[in-house]
């Protein structure tokens, strides 16, 4: 069975993890964390940063900083993952959920005008694939009402809106190295901080709630607790781990893009005799070799292909069910329609797309989606 993924040891990890645990501090923000946070100033650009233990976590720290609070309204698409919506739901916001674009799942930024209310606080987005959302509208909507802007990054590492990494546009954003991720660490995250008045607080709601990395520089004389916060940050042999993916970054990029690129084109042809649809990059963003979907004509179709596929020893799903009709959201709020959203959920396959994936393992995947449509 060719699995849909297979997460990548670079080589360095073990010996990285080792180094760390000699170093006798493997509780979080150590040694390795630091490198990270470098890491990413330096390589990447981000502002400010603090690695995780999950990108779940990175946008709860993320709703505490904006300072949700109950009654408040959030708008947030409706195609992503439960975390979007659980970080914000959690401080008691009201989810206001926005549909996806007709020709992508991204946010259709032109909706989000009439989503606004005098109570609404935020707006996140969610980079789908690694491809960016419509930025430059999403950030002048948001200007214009005074709103907050969160980017969902989770699958996003090394990707860009125009000259821009995603990640640093809107207020804050969240990162994800789970193991399905580009790059990993088994679980973890990433807040990144792109507004200079978060800066402070997000330490200290990183740190439990207290002052203790101010203390530790020498800038108060004892640490306590001084705000909400909860204990966000990961072991040093997490960080350990993800340094080592981090320093072969472009190689994992490269090769995953090469994966990207090779099913775009070996299935481009059944696209243009309008058998499936492909992922379609827009001219202000780029590709990251994230993941790799094809559209098919109804759910009875997708279901077909996946169990064709499987029966063929290849391992395809699909990806997520809307928010807006899972069974907690229809609990708080009468049901609502995103016809664009349901498409998605309802017809995507993501097809396998590892570091490890063999050139002759894809190439027998893109011929068995070949002669499943040729058969019909």
């Amino acid at each position: 069975m060719i699995p849909f993924n297979k997460p990548y040891m670079t080589g360095d990890e073990l010996y990285y993890i080792k180094d760390a645990v000699t170093r006798g501090k493997i509780s979080g923000n150590g040694y390795y964390t630091r490198k990270c946070h470098n890491f990413f100033k330096e390589n990447i650009g981000f502002r400010n940063c603090l690695l995780t233990s999950s990108c779940t976590d990175a946008l709860e720290m993320a709703a505490i900083l904006v300072d949700i609070k109950p009654g408040d309204e959030v708008i947030i698409p409706s195609y992503t993952f439960v975390s979007t919506a659980n970080a914000f739901a959690l401080r008691g916001a009201k989810i206001i959920f926005a549909d996806s674009r007709s020709d992508e799942p991204n946010i259709d930024a032109t909706l989000l005008e009439g989503l606004i209310s005098s109570k609404t606080k935020a707006i996140v987005v969610v980079h789908y694939a690694g491809v960016s959302c419509d930025m430059d509208t999403v950030m002048h909507i948001a200007n214009e009402h005074n709103l907050f802007v969160v980017e969902d990054a989770a699958q996003a590492i090394d990707s860009y809106y125009k000259d821009k990494p995603l990640g640093t546009i809107g207020h804050l954003a969240a990162f994800s190295f789970h193991e399905t991720k580009n790059i990993i660490s088994g679980e973890g995250g990433m807040l990144v901080i792109n507004d200079k008045r978060f800066d402070k607080r997000a330490e200290i709601i990183w740190e439990k709630g207290t002052n203790r990395s101010a203390f530790f520089r020498g800038e108060v004389d004892k640490y306590s607790w001084v705000d909400v916060g909860s204990s966000f940050l990961p072991s040093d042999v997490t960080a350990a781990f993800l340094y080592a993916q981090l320093e072969n970054l472009k190689k994992i990029q490269s090769r995953r893009t090469t994966l990207w690129y090779t099913y775009y084109e070996g299935l481009k042809m059944l696209e243009s005799q309008g058998l499936l649809r492909l992922p379609k990059i827009p001219a202000y963003a780029t590709c990251n070799g994230h993941l790799f979907y094809i559209v098919c004509e109804h759910i009875e179709e997708r279901s077909q292909l996946i169990n064709y596929l499987k029966d063929n020893g290849v391992y395809a799903v699909f990806h997520y069910v809307s928010l807006h009709k899972s069974p907690f959201y229809k609990t708080v709020k009468d049901s609502i329609k995103l016809k664009n959203c349901e498409m998605f959920s309802e017809r995507l396959v993501r097809l396998p797309l590892y570091y490890e994936l063999h050139m002759e393992d894809q190439n027998k995947i893109i011929n068995l989606i070949t002669s499943f449509f040729d058969k019909k």
